[in-house]
């Protein structure tokens, strides 16, 4: 509800009335009251300057104007199922000698349509540019459409224009694809004074096909003579790269008895000199090929033991060495400081 109209003559007979607003498609009461009448009949009148009543006597033809109240001081009738046609300026008149008017507003609101989302390509592929465009139809006053990815709002470009008197709105989203857009969802939400807390949504899932990336996971990072290894052949693409190709030094895997391929996974069992070398894991889709190398060495466990010894005893001369040295030099500050005539901490 918006202004209100009070006009009030010297004797109390002049009528009062109230501008309106309602929602398409809702129901509208429209009241007429006079603070004094002398039995003179009051009516209401459409923008067309039809009488819709005249008192307590329907005057229109049309089944959505219903009376709910009619006396002296007050004519209330109610018009349901709203349409935007039925907005404009409506008259309340008091036939006194001479006839005294008072005129309401009523504001009808136009429900936006539920939005569409044009422009989306399934699937795309990176590096594809495309534009999804977010359109809805009669809202009045115009709506308002706000993109959201995922959960995050992003910007779009938003075009209004008038079509009668309601609204198309336009808002569109340029796009640079990439894998990371694959599996997102784009929603576009038409916010309106007429939607009150619900909003009219549409909603587009991106599906982004993109070449294979791959990557070599390794189970041991000091692989030994006997242990098992496994590698991970990790090859993201859509579609996916299955099945994947494992090979050694350029060739076919020598020994399948140990090296078990399961999937995209290369395991050996007990592994042994034999088994150094390079290995790849190749993964393609229609998009592309990518692949990735492992270089296998396998350590002798004693060895690596005795390296563990030797580590050790370096260390500990290294220290010694250390140690000793910052003895010398303190002593050596001291005789210094001494020869000098200079009080100096006693360090020791």
């Amino acid at each position: 509800m918006s202004l209100v109209y009070y006009v009030v003559g010297l004797s109390g007979q002049y009528p009062l009335v109230q501008n309106m607003t309602v929602t398409e498609g809702g129901t509208v009461n429209m009241t007429c009251r006079v603070e004094y009448n002398d039995n003179t009949s009051l009516q209401w009148s459409n923008p067309a300057q039809q009488t819709l009543f005249f008192g307590d006597k329907k005057a229109l033809r049309d089944n959505r104007i219903e009376l709910v109240r009619a006396s002296w001081t007050e004519l209330t009738i109610s018009i349901s199922d709203i349409t935007i046609s039925d907005e404009g300026m409506y008259t309340c008149s008091l036939f006194t000698m001479p006839v005294r008017t008072a005129k309401a507003y009523l504001t009808v609101l136009g429900v936006p349509e539920k939005p569409e989302i044009d422009g989306l390509t399934k699937p795309a592929l990176e590096g594809d540019q495309i534009t999804l465009t977010c359109i809805t139809q009669g809202s009045k006053p115009a709506a308002d459409l706000r993109w959201f990815r995922n959960e995050k709002e992003v910007k779009g470009a938003k075009e209004v224009n008038p079509s009668g008197k309601t609204f198309t709105v336009r808002s569109s989203l340029q796009l640079h694809v990439d894998r990371n857009d694959d599996g997102v969802a784009y929603t576009c939400r038409v916010d309106h004074v007429a939607l009150a807390q619900s909003p009219q949504l549409a909603t587009e899932v991106l599906e982004v096909h993109y070449a294979p990336r791959v990557e070599i996971i390794h189970s041991l990072a000091v692989p030994q003579e006997g242990q098992n290894l496994k590698l991970e052949c990790v090859s993201k693409g859509n579609p996916s790269p299955d099945p994947v190709m494992w090979t050694k030094d350029g060739g076919e895997l020598p020994d399948l008895d140990r090296m078990i391929v399961d999937g995209r996974e290369l395991t050996f069992t007990s592994l042994n000199k034999t088994d150094n070398g390079t290995y790849r894991c190749e993964a393609s889709n229609h998009l592309g090929t990518s692949s990735a190398e492992y270089v296998l060495y396998v350590y002798d466990p004693n060895a690596l033991g005795q390296h563990g010894t030797d580590h050790a005893l370096i260390g500990g001369v290294v220290a010694v060495v250390v140690f000793v040295t910052l003895c010398l030099i303190i002593v050596l500050g001291r005789y210094l400081a001494r020869h000098k005539g200079k009080t100096t901490l006693n360090i020791c």
